[in-house]
């Protein structure tokens, strides 16, 4: 898909199946578990709720979801959201607010964009997989050569 990420995750949402939620996670938040989701998207809890917002610590947002996805929709709170900026995530909880959307919140996470963000996810979950694959990288680099 041509354009910049606004309108890749806008169009992500159009291929969504009618009437079925969906829900957009970023790559960079390894230390999510399926627990941190598992109570939002529960039948129960998700009754009531048109949209959900992951914020990110550097200002942006790891997760939106959607309810009753509509290109449309998702082209209205996305498209010209500047993307990968410190207004990022403001910008968007901005326009689901004016739209009068019920929008649960997620927990906030650090996206990983820089080694000392690497490092801190790593040490919010040690036992993942991304917390070992790090620390491979930095016993490679401390072997003699």
């Amino acid at each position: 898909m041509a354009g910049g990420l606004d309108r890749r995750l806008a169009a992500a949402f159009g291929h969504a199946p009618a009437g079925s939620p969906a829900l957009l996670v970023g790559m960079d938040t390894p230390q999510l578990g399926a627990a941190v989701l598992a109570d939002p998207l529960a039948a129960g809890t998700r009754a009531g709720v048109d949209a959900w917002y992951g914020p990110a610590t550097d200002g942006g947002f790891w997760a939106l979801g959607l309810a009753r996805p509509t290109e449309r929709l998702a082209r209205d709170l996305l498209l010209g959201v500047p993307m990968s900026t410190d207004r990022t995530g403001a910008v968007l909880l901005e326009r689901l607010d004016r739209t009068g959307l019920r929008v649960h919140r997620l927990p906030r996470l650090t996206d990983v964009d820089t080694a000392v963000t690497a490092a801190e996810v790593a040490r919010a979950a040690p036992d993942g997989r991304f917390a070992a694959c790090l620390d491979r990288i930095a016993a490679a680099a401390r072997a003699p050569r």
